[in-house]
Formats: C-alpha cells, structure tokens, sequence
C-alpha cells in the first residue's frame, strides 16, 4: 500500500511531498523490535517505555515512515498526531482492509463472566460447522490454532493483525472479551460489532478507573460504539445488574435482556443446582425448554443466559442450542474439578473478585457435604480497595480461610496479605505466603466430602513475583499435592 493511501483524509499531519507519498507499507508496527524494510512504525507512550525512544532504532531496522506525537530527529518522513493510539487505530484498520466488516464480530463485557460467555458461545457455534475466532484472557484462537496473548484485549493493532488472519482462514464469527482497559485506551476503535454483551459490574479496577462511575463509563463505550443506526447491531444486557438500565441509555441498537430476578426476553427459571452441574427452564421470547449443563452455578446459568442471547441473534434454533448446551463441558479454570481418584472435591476457579469469589463459595455451599476450605490471595500492584472486602468474604463462606500470595508482582506479598486480613480476628484463617505450600497444606487438611476451593489464578499457568513471571499452575500443584497425600 503507499504512504499517501494510508495516510488518505488523516487530519492534523503534515503534507506529503510527491517523494514521500510514493513510499510503499508493506508493513505496520508498534514494536521497534519487529521492524522490517518497508515498515510504518508508530511510536506509543505505554506505561513503561516510550516508543518514540526507539524511532533510531526503527529506522536502522528499516523503517520508512513514522507516526509520532513530537517531531523527531531521523532522516524519513516523520507524521505528527495528537494521539498516536487513535491514528494507529484508525490505520491498522485501513492497512489490513477492515477485515471486521467481513465477520460477524461479538463483544462481551463486564466484570465477570467474559471469557465463559465467549466459550460457551464459541462451542454453540463449532455445534452449527460454524469456523469461529476467539480473543480473550487465556489465548486467541483462530479455528483450532492457538495463540498466546498479553493482555484480555490486544492494542488495535495487533487486533486488526489477528482479524486479518481470522478472515484469510476463512473463519465468520469472531468471539471477543472487551476489557474496561481496552475501551478507555480506545484498543477497540475501528471494530465493527455486531453483538455487544454486557454480563455484571462490580468493584474492580478500581485502582486505573478511580471511582465505578468511571468504570461504567468504560464499559459503556462498547455499546455506544455501535453506532447510531439500528440495522444489524444488537446490544445484550444483563437485566438483574444494577446499572443496566443506565447502559441501555448508551445505545442505538436493537435491545435484549437477560434475567433470572426481573422480567426479560430470555430468562431462566426451576434452577437446579448439584455437584455434576445445572438443570433450568430456558425461555426465549416466551418460548421455553428445559436445559441441562454441566456448568456448575448461579452465575453460570447468567453466563449461559448472555450466550444463548448472542445465539439466538445469530440465527441459532432454541433445538440446536438445547443440544449444544448439553454437550459443552468444562471451561480451562473456571470452577474446573480436579480429579485424582480422593474422596473431597478440588475446584480451581479464576474468581479474583469480591462478586466473583463471592458466588464461587456460595454456589459450593449449595451442595456441600462437609467442610469448605478456600485458598486464595490479591494480586499485587493492583486494586488494593478489594482485599479487605475478599477477605471477609473467604471467611464469611468458608469454614476454613488460607490466605496466601497471588501475583504479588513487585509488592511485598505479607503487606499484601495483611491488607486482606485487616479487620479479621486472628483465628478466622491462617497465613501461608508460599502459595504451594498453601495448596498442599490444603490438601493435608482435607477430610472425606470436604470441598477445596483454589481461588485467584485459575487457567493461569504462571505467578508473577517482583518483575520475573515463573511456570506455576495451581491445577499442577494441586494433582502434585493429591499424589503426595495418597503415598
């Protein structure tokens, strides 16, 4: 592509001369590392470093162009912008084609539940032959090819890089987690969705968004961000939230709602829980069948509910979701069993969040035999308002309370840890900082129909301590524990 089609109608850049506008893009790039011969880098101010620091460098590496928010001293042409994030939005999206436009793309947000919905949503579709892309916490997925990511929602960039590559696999619907981060730092621009999901609000993130006006401010974005027009876009809202009727306020689309408590186009009622799974009356639009899954919960009949919504947009018979629900198993960490053969259950569940953690320990305690024991901790460098809160939940629900460290990152993890028992009395818990030490002190412990929650990391597969990320999966350690306590 030339300079001069890229750069096309982009406002507040300096003009190109006739030398310049010739250049040919054959490539696009936010990391000087990957810089090739016939790139257009694109210098952004992250948290850490500054990429117009290694403009020098991107133009050793062969960079031809280089979009920037200061002049900069380098001898090609250099574009200056207000806001380097938003022009690499609108770029990456022009570079590879708007390959959005030729997907059927779903966007779910919310505190909770993202990336259950998503797979839940992904095996209905894989159920109908349906080639799907997914994006989220634990991996980006293109049909069956895995790909490791960094964040929930990638920078546009390499987004639009990823829908290209959905597009050339011939995949047409793309299942995406949307973060609160990701919509106020505009990742998501130049996406075009056609399902967007809102699944709950509750405190988190407190610490980047400074106050829950903001967070749903943020959240809103996604559903104000699908345009102005009704034709084709459909928003999905959790009824029973608190805060939905504020966020249906923020769209033009076409509404569904969601619920178990209020009344809404799909609903669930006769919920059985057991330890195997969940039983309800699904109805849509006054339609009802009787479901069967094993997903296990409360809040996963509400992560099943926003799903079936999507499907049913998407042109999916309440038969053919009947049967797909029955047929989806497990999520990787999310309330996932582990099973050596012992006589108490093991359960390693993602939940680091008070609502998360919250309805974990309940949902437990609806089929609880015995003693509920929970191991978790609070990441470090993170919201620091929601430990407390955390802390008096564990103990609150659980007969017996581990506190122990999470992702401590560069925080001390003991001040971690006495943040999240402030408050409590000294023989509510116990304090084991090794978080391995914690899983087998757990499992020791342990008593026939004794459940053992594993709370915080789930389809983690490492722990962060200061700035070094080492190999660490709770579901690893606690098969380790289960072996040691059987010899």
């Amino acid at each position: 592509m030339k300079l001069s089609e890229l750069l096309h109608g982009i406002r507040g850049m300096n003009t190109l001369n006739v030398k310049e506008a010739t250049v040919d893009i054959h490539h696009i790039e936010m990391d000087s590392r990957e810089v090739r011969p016939g790139t257009l880098f694109f210098c952004i101010n992250g948290y850490t470093v500054d990429g117009h620091d290694f403009a020098q460098s991107a133009y050793e590496k062969g960079a031809v162009a280089i979009v920037s928010e200061r002049p900069l001293d380098v001898p090609i042409p250099v574009f200056v912008v207000r806001d380097t994030k938003r022009t690499m939005a609108q770029l990456s999206n022009r570079f590879y084609d708007h390959p959005t436009k030729k997907l059927q793309l779903i966007g779910v947000t919310g505190t909770n539940g993202k990336t259950s919905v998503t797979h839940i949503l992904e095996q209905l579709f894989k159920g109908q032959n349906r080639t799907t892309g997914l994006i989220g916490t634990m991996y980006t997925k293109i049909d069956d090819v895995y790909i490791e990511t960094k964040n929930t929602t990638p920078e546009s960039l390499v987004l639009q890089q990823r829908f290209q590559e959905m597009v050339d696999k011939q995949v047409d619907t793309a299942l995406m987690e949307v973060s609160s981060h990701a919509l106020h730092l505009g990742r998501v621009r130049g996406c075009d969705f056609d399902i967007a999901i809102f699944t709950n609000l509750s405190p988190d993130h407190i610490d980047y968004h400074q106050s829950m006006d903001h967070y749903m401010y943020a959240k809103s974005l996604l559903f104000s961000q699908l345009g102005n027009t009704y034709e084709g876009k459909t928003a999905i809202f959790n009824g029973d939230d608190q805060v939905a009727d504020q966020l249906i306020q923020m769209t033009t689309a076409d509404i569904i709602t969601y619920g178990i408590k209020k009344q809404a186009d799909v609903m669930a009622s006769n919920i059985r829980a057991a330890a195997t799974g969940t039983t309800f009356t699904l109805t849509v639009f006054g339609e009802s069948i009787e479901v069967q899954t094993r997903l296990i919960g409360l809040f996963n009949v509400y992560n099943v509910l926003a799903a079936v919504s999507a499907a049913y947009v998407s042109n999916i018979s309440l038969s053919a979701i009947q049967q797909g629900l029955e047929s989806i198993e497990g999520i990787a960490g999310r309330f996932e069993a582990i099973d050596s053969g012992q006589d108490f259950a093991v359960i390693v569940d993602y939940a680091h969040t008070p609502d998360s953690l919250e309805n974990v320990l309940k949902t437990v305690q609806d089929f609880a035999n015995n003693q509920i024991r929970v191991v978790v901790g609070c990441g470090g460098d993170r919201d620091k308002t929601k430990r407390p809160i955390m802390g008096e939940i564990a103990v609150k629900y659980a007969d017996e309370t581990i506190f122990t460290s999470d992702n401590p990152r560069t925080e001390d993890p003991n001040t971690i840890l006495q943040e999240m028992t402030a408050g409590l009395d000294r023989d509510q818990y116990r304090l084991i900082v090794d978080r391995s030490e914690a899983i087998h002190y757990a499992m020791k412990q342990a008593k026939t129909n004794d459940i053992i929650i594993i709370a915080g990391k789930g389809h983690e597969t490492y722990q962060e301590v200061g700035r070094e990320r080492t190999h660490f999966d709770d579901r690893e350690v606690a098969r380790a524990a289960l072996k040691e306590r059987i010899k």
